[in-house]
């Protein structure tokens, strides 16, 4: 088992027996995420593989609660934002904007990067770096700032 399902096995254990219903809610949605690739793919998940399947639950929330906040449903956006919360635990720490810019600038001038044709290459060597520590759309447009610069 890969350490972050154990973790995530753990906090669905801390939550049973402290009794937070919407904590485990949202954990067991997750290992039932989790659960269906493995059982559909017939293969283990590693970390990476977990940490893409908690991305996409938290985007799915954020998601949420735009919806929400643009239907001035403030009730169901704040639960929505409290399962992102419960779900962030589980990723890495995320980057600063300094540390995501650095790491930019390097992929940039190791790649030779000087127009926006050269975008998808940058993305595809800053995507497995970034994962679960920086949001892609926002990495996405300072690529464009500093290939237009």
């Amino acid at each position: 088992m890969s350490n972050l399902k154990s973790q995530i096995t753990d906090a669905l254990k801390s939550a049973m027996r402290a009794k937070e219903m919407s904590t485990l809610t949202v954990i067991r949605s997750l290992q039932a995420a989790i659960k269906q690739i493995e059982v559909d793919e017939r293969i283990e998940l590693d970390d990476h593989q977990v940490l893409v399947i908690v991305e996409k639950q938290v985007k799915q929330r954020k998601e949420s609660v735009k919806a929400f906040l643009g239907a001035n449903r403030d009730d169901l956006a704040s639960k929505e934002q409290a399962e992102i919360e419960i779900l962030t635990q589980f990723l890495p720490v995320a980057m600063t904007e300094e540390e995501l810019d650095s790491i930019i600038t390097q992929i940039i001038s190791e790649q030779n990067a000087t127009s926006m044709k050269d975008m998808g290459k940058v993305m595809n060597s800053l995507r497995p770096i970034i994962a679960g520590r920086a949001d892609p759309s926002t990495a996405s447009v300072k690529i464009k700032e500093k290939l237009n610069a």
